[in-house]
This record gives structure tokens, C-alpha cells and sequence, in this order.
């Protein structure tokens, strides 16, 4: 049999050969912006934050207050003192007669103590009593807040023992304190107390019970707290059986 003749392909027009390289060219163009677009994107740097900003917004700590190693007279300070107590006088000397400063008993109390500003020592020769009046800048100390610095505040003055454990929060009169009692390295009978009041801070150490009480009360303190009155018990209706009932 005859192999059949194959038709030629239809003949392409020119104005369609025109359109599909038309097409071509365009295809080939969005092709290379998009890749000029990508290189551009990854090339770009990621923008870092200016130093001066990220500093900024570091927050800055609080700078501490310095000790105060001088010691100015404060007359308000010295006329809290009793000038008698228990029948015996109180020796308040100038701040000339005594070497000690804020800054110097502050180092007993820690972070209170940088806020030191004055101090006033006095004492009773016999029986014998010491007491250290100290005024601070705000924020003020309570009783409370001593607690940390009870072992060295009983070192500074005499204790020999660097323990928290014999220092009891007790209200004494109308006063809250802070007391223990002596130990090996103090005469018998002695007794340490420390308080806080109204941007003041108190350490004494006495060796007559009554003469202590005697000045404790004189001085400054932070009340006692009121205790919370018990509630009245509920008055319950007493049921009787009625008479009608009978």
C-alpha cells in the first residue's frame, strides 16, 4: 500500500510570530528584575539599634549614699536625752569630747546606716549605762528593719559573740525594742537594746534593770502595737418551749 503524505504544518502567519517573541522578551525581562529584586533583599543589612538608644533604655541603679565620717552638733538631738534618769544625772558631752561619728556606728547597720547624718552619745557613770542617739535622712528604719544588723550592733557595744538568736522584738512599756542579755564578755545583769522612731535609731546598754526602763521610756520609740480586741461572742436567742405547747 502507499505510505499516506504527511500534511505540512500549517503556516504560521507573521503577526503571530511577532506576539510569541513579544512574549518571549517579556518573560524574560520579569524574569531578571525579579532576580535583581531578591539579590537586593539579601544584600540589604539588617538595621541595628543605635548604641545611644539601647543605653538609654538600660535602667540605672541607684546610687548609694556616702558615710558620713564628720559629726555636726544637732540640739534637737541632744535635747531628747533626759538630763536625769532614775535619780542619777545623765553626762551628754559636746561632740568635741568624743571621737566617734555617723559614719563610723553606721557601719554597724548596714545600708540604714549610710543614711547616718548626727550622733549623740550620753551616759551614767553608775550604775553604768551607754546610749548612742542617731538622727538619718528618709527613708527611716523601723524597729523591724534592724533585725539584720542585731549580732554587730551587740559587738560594737560590747557582746562578745556575733549570734541573732538572743535578740528578742518585745514591746517594753509603750516602746517595740529590739534586747538580749549579757553574755561572757559583760557583767551580769547587763541588757542591749536598739530601736527605731521618727528617723532616729537607739543603742544602749545598761547594767541596772530599772535605770534602763527608767531611760527607755524617756526617749523616742515606736509604739507598741494595739492588740486587735476578740470579737463579742454572737448573743444567742435561749428557745424556750412554749406554753402553748405544754
Amino acid at each position: 500500500a502507499q505510505r499516506g503524505i504527511m500534511a505540512p504544518p500549517m503556516p504560521t502567519s507573521r503577526s503571530d510570530a511577532a506576539r510569541r517573541l513579544r512574549a518571549a522578551r517579556v518573560r524574560a525581562l520579569i524574569a531578571v528584575l525579579a532576580g535583581i529584586v531578591i539579590l537586593g533583599a539579601c544584600a540589604a543589612p539588617t538595621p541595628s539599634p543605635s548604641p545611644s538608644l539601647v543605653a538609654s533604655s538600660s535602667p540605672k541603679p541607684t546610687p548609694l549614699p556616702t558615710p558620713l565620717f564628720s559629726n555636726s552638733p544637732d540640739a534637737a538631738l541632744v535635747a531628747l536625752i533626759p538630763t536625769e534618769v532614775a535619780g542619777n544625772a545623765v553626762q551628754i558631752p559636746p561632740i568635741t569630747d568624743f571621737a566617734y561619728t555617723p559614719g563610723d556606728i553606721g557601719l554597724v547597720y548596714g545600708e540604714i546606716g549610710l543614711r547616718f547624718v548626727a550622733l549623740q552619745v550620753a551616759y551614767i557613770p553608775q550604775p553604768r549605762l551607754s546610749l548612742y542617739a542617731i538622727r538619718m535622712t528618709p527613708p527611716f528604719a523601723t524597729t523591724a528593719d534592724l533585725e539584720p544588723y542585731l549580732a554587730e550592733a551587740g559587738r560594737y557595744i560590747g557582746v562578745a559573740g556575733l549570734h541573732r538568736e538572743p535578740w528578742k522584738l518585745e514591746a517594753i512599756g509603750s516602746h517595740m525594742v529590739w534586747w538580749r542579755p549579757e553574755d561572757n564578755a559583760t557583767l551580769k545583769g547587763t541588757r542591749f537594746y536598739t530601736w527605731a522612731a521618727d528617723g532616729l535609731v537607739f543603742l544602749m546598754v545598761g547594767v541596772n534593770e530599772a535605770q534602763n526602763l527608767a531611760m527607755l521610756a524617756a526617749l523616742p520609740g515606736e509604739p507598741a502595737p494595739t492588740p486587735t480586741p476578740l470579737p463579742s461572742p454572737t448573743n444567742r436567742a435561749t428557745v424556750e418551749p412554749s406554753a402553748s405547747a405544754s
